[in-house]
């Protein structure tokens, strides 16, 4: 995860608010069309708490008919909140703590935006990425007991090198002979399992 870039950098302005005393279905009916899993519940400028679908399909079950509910009656009172200059580790690590899938990002009492697992996981692979063209790196990779070493950045001397091997779709090892099996492409090893 990059650690320079802060919560600020990377959270969504957009979120979904709704009040404490909005209809319950019609919140499902918005949380729908914004295709959003949760929504910050607020009174005025203040956040006061967070309503999830976890929370809706929760209330179905145990609590008020739907066509009655509002908001408030299925809301999780506590927010999971985090301060915009926090780091994207930082953060990560306060959310696989508290197992919340998003946080709320707030200056004060102020919710500033939304920052979830997927905006986290979205950084890491861009992270990679990016790594992956910059410098070239080497390493090695086993794969079903056979051992390649790679070089990123040199790709002179790996062009061809697999060109006459698949992986397998079972196992996931490079193999040179896959034939169709079940409706998979597999090695001659898992053919015969």
């Amino acid at each position: 995860m990059n650690e320079e870039v802060s919560v600020r950098e990377l959270m969504n302005r957009e979120y979904v608010g709704v009040s404490e005393s909005d209809d319950l279905i019609e919140t499902v009916e918005l949380l729908l069309r914004e295709d959003a899993s949760a929504a910050v519940v607020q009174r005025g400028n203040e956040h006061i708490g967070v309503v999830t679908e976890r929370d809706i399909l929760a209330s179905l079950v145990e609590g008020p008919p739907a066509e009655e509910a509002t908001v408030g009656d299925v809301m999780s009172d506590s927010v999971p909140t985090v301060n915009p200059e926090m780091s994207l580790g930082e953060v990560a690590d306060e959310m696989s703590t508290r197992g919340d899938s998003g946080v709320v990002v707030a200056n004060g009492s102020e919710p500033l935006g939304v920052i979830t697992e997927q905006d986290l996981l979205a950084s890491r692979t861009y992270e990679v990425e990016s790594r992956a063209t910059s410098e070239p790196t080497q390493g090695t990779v086993t794969n079903a007991g056979a051992t390649v070493t790679v070089e990123r950045g040199n790709d002179d001397r790996m062009e061809g090198q697999f060109d006459d091997q698949s992986i397998c779709e079972v196992c996931g090892s490079f193999a040179p002979d896959l034939s169709p099996f079940n409706g998979q492409l597999v090695c001659s090893n898992c053919r015969s399992i």
